[in-house]
């Protein structure tokens, strides 16, 4: 039997093998680590999409939260203008009872032999102020005040020299408020300069 004269292990020595080996374990190797590296940037995407939906949920949260608290101030606040101002309906009718009760008594002052009715009369006005004073209606300052057109409502217009421009002369109808909410305003006569 004749050799093979292309033999290609002829020259090869043990060294030359071990360094093939390690070859193809480093290859091995190579090809594991790319795969640890691609299944590590698989996770790693994975992670990412997870950490953003975690993040627009969590800003939706926040929104959500903001929101609420600031429907419940505001139900709080109507609950306040509420109590606050859920009488005023009821003190504007009572005004006009009010007013009433003034002009009654001023038709009284002259009468002298019914001092039992202007007695009487002067206990139920007190009564109804007080009362209406507790729900919290006052009475608009106005003689001697200066004008405030939120407060005041200038019906007359008299120019004089014993007064400031713009101070109240006299009041013509008094004015109310429950708290600072003007219920009417008052009727007044302005001085103005004179001429």
């Amino acid at each position: 039997m004749s050799k093979h004269k292309n033999n290609p292990f002829k020259n090869t020595t043990s060294e030359d093998f071990d360094k093939i080996h390690q070859e193809e374990l480093d290859n091995q190797n190579s090809d594991a680590a790319n795969d640890v590296t691609a299944k590590e940037e698989v996770s790693k995407n994975a992670n990412d999409e997870l950490q953003k939906k975690y993040d627009e949920l969590n800003q939706q949260y926040i929104r959500l939260a903001a929101d609420f608290d600031n429907y419940r101030k505001r139900q709080e606040q109507e609950r306040e203008n509420l109590l606050r101002y859920g009488t005023e309906n009821a003190l504007k009718k009572l005004i006009e009872v009010l007013d009433n009760f003034e002009r009654g008594k001023k038709a009284l002052e002259n009468v002298e032999d019914c001092q039992k009715v202007k007695d009487s009369f002067d206990l139920v006005h007190k009564q109804t102020i007080d009362a209406l004073t507790k729900l919290g209606l006052e009475t608009i300052d106005t003689e001697g005040q200066t004008f405030d057109p939120n407060f005041h409502d200038a019906v007359m217009q008299t120019p004089t020299a014993d007064y400031p421009e713009h101070t109240i002369i006299n009041e013509l109808q008094k004015g109310y408020k429950i708290g600072e909410k003007v219920l009417r305003p008052a009727l007044v006569n302005v001085a103005t300069e004179a001429q």
